[in-house]
């Protein structure tokens, strides 16, 4: 099932979107042809939601609100049901909140005040879950607003969200690893948000980051950190905050080393937040046997994870394309 056949021949009609258009439909299209057990599942929530009413899109905040009064809300529960767990958002549609695990709306605030604005911008947003913060992105004007995101289950979300939109927003998300992105340095802002931990080369990441940026184009990079004043990289035994693949928590002063030796200028850190258990949190949407935040943390010292390591810090840094 290929979800976006009308959607990739509109969002591809750009000069210089067309550069990439054929490589990033080539892997569109691989990736659905995966064997996985969910995909009946999946498909027929995207089919029912596909028989509803369309509604118009804005902002409710926390919310991405879509209203259409004639919407069954029964039944597009029932099929959002079937699309859970449901990382990123909150959504609202009509009355029906759809609460999940992160309320993304807290990071969005924290951080669009201090970015370039993005109206008329080709933007990349890298490792963007269900496209909750491309949404965003797009309903700031965005001329371009492209995520990337290999989990297919995230795919299927974008997909359910976006076919009960009255009038299409400029956004697509594509099941596409940024090494898989063909290196042509078209987007004017790339976003790399809670990914860097998550790669074993974080070099090869920030240098795959630089060759997608065009020439003056502005990086918006959020990573967990650890608090040093020195060069400190914590990397985690096993799991950290019981996430896996979690490789490197950086000192900010270390970070910013990464990136200057990346070719990036003008680092400057805009934002240090320690996560709450109000920005992430459970819900009955992430399923029943779904866990958070409060259960990865030492029940007797919130200030540590379960394994004993700092409890989880994010730091949001802007830097410019050498």
């Amino acid at each position: 099932m290929n979800l976006f056949n009308e959607d990739l021949m509109f969002f591809f009609d750009d000069f210089l979107l067309n550069k990439i258009s054929k490589k990033c439909l080539e892997i569109n299209n691989q990736a659905y042809q995966v064997n996985n057990g969910n995909i009946l599942k999946w498909s027929q929530a995207i089919d029912a939601i596909d028989s509803l009413p369309k509604g118009k899109v804005s902002l409710k905040l926390p919310y991405i609100s879509i209203n259409e009064e004639s919407i069954d809300s029964k039944s597009l529960a029932d099929a959002l049901q079937k699309l859970k767990p449901w990382r990123k958002g909150p959504f609202m549609f009509n009355d029906l909140a759809l609460e999940s695990e992160w309320n993304g709306d807290m990071k969005w605030q924290r951080i669009s005040k201090h970015i370039k604005p993005l109206i008329n911008k080709r933007v990349l947003d890298v490792g963007a879950g269900n496209g909750y913060f491309t949404l965003r992105m797009a309903m700031e004007g965005a001329k371009r607003a492209l995520g990337i995101e290999p989990f297919l289950l995230f795919n299927y979300q974008f997909r359910a969200i976006k076919s009960i939109i009255e009038s299409p927003l400029n956004a697509l998300l594509l099941p596409v690893r940024l090494e898989q992105m063909p290196k042509i340095a078209i987007f004017d802002t790339v976003f790399s948000m809670g990914v860097l931990y998550h790669q074993r080369d974080h070099m090869a990441h920030l240098s795959q980051l630089h060759e997608m940026m065009a020439p003056e184009a502005e990086l918006v990079l959020e990573t967990l950190v650890v608090e040093s004043p020195n060069d400190f990289v914590l990397v985690p035994k096993d799991r950290y905050a019981q996430m896996r693949n979690v490789y490197n928590l950086p000192s900010i002063k270390t970070l910013k080393s990464w990136l200057n030796d990346s070719n990036f200028k003008n680092i400057r850190v805009v934002d240090v937040n320690k996560t709450t258990t109000e920005e992430q949190r459970k819900t009955s949407w992430i399923g029943e046997n779904g866990a958070s935040l409060k259960d990865f943390l030492n029940p007797l010292d919130d200030s540590l994870t379960i394994e004993g390591y700092p409890a989880p810090t994010r730091a949001t840094v802007l830097c410019e394309r050498n």
